[in-house]
Parts: structure tokens; sequence; C-alpha cells
């Protein structure tokens, strides 16, 4: 991973994966696997049979020339969020 964020609701990453590999397979190995080791560590996680943790969707967008842009953007999405925590009652 090049940079990332985690926020209590969504997480921010911004990865360099190989050019041969399909983002659809990669972001349904990474949340894959993820989520078996979150269950493996929090089995409080599961609830019956339901082993869904991650979204159905997720959001990709290539970076090219704005790569620092968008790691400086991820980097404050925590202060962000703490901010946004604090003023949700």
């Amino acid at each position: 991973m090049v940079s990332g964020s985690i926020g209590s609701d969504h997480i921010h990453m911004c990865l360099k994966i190989p050019p041969k590999l399909a983002v659809s397979q990669f972001m349904g190995y990474l949340k894959g696997k993820s989520a078996l080791m979150i269950f493996d560590k929090h089995p409080e996680y599961k609830k019956g049979t339901n082993r869904h943790f991650w979204a159905r969707g997720y959001f990709v967008s290539t970076v090219g020339i704005n790569k620092e842009a968008i790691k400086a953007y991820i980097k404050n999405q925590e202060d962000a969020d703490i901010i946004e925590d604090k003023l949700v009652p």
C-alpha cells in the first residue's frame, strides 16, 4: 500500500497494483481475505451465518499527475473524520 486512512465507516487507500491484474479481481481478493482475517480475530462480528463484512461496492480512480494531492487528501481524512464525529450529536 502506498498510503491509507481508516474512518469509522470507510477506508481510503492509495494502492499500486500490477497492470496485468484487474481492479475488480484485486478488490475481490482484498475484501475477501481481509474479511476472513477480521472474522478470525473477532469472531463476535460473525452474526449467525452472515459472513459479510464489507459493503458490496467500492470506488476506484486512477492516479496520475495529482498523486501527491491524493496522498495528502488521504492523510488528512483521519483528522477530518475526527472533527466531523465531534460535530455529530
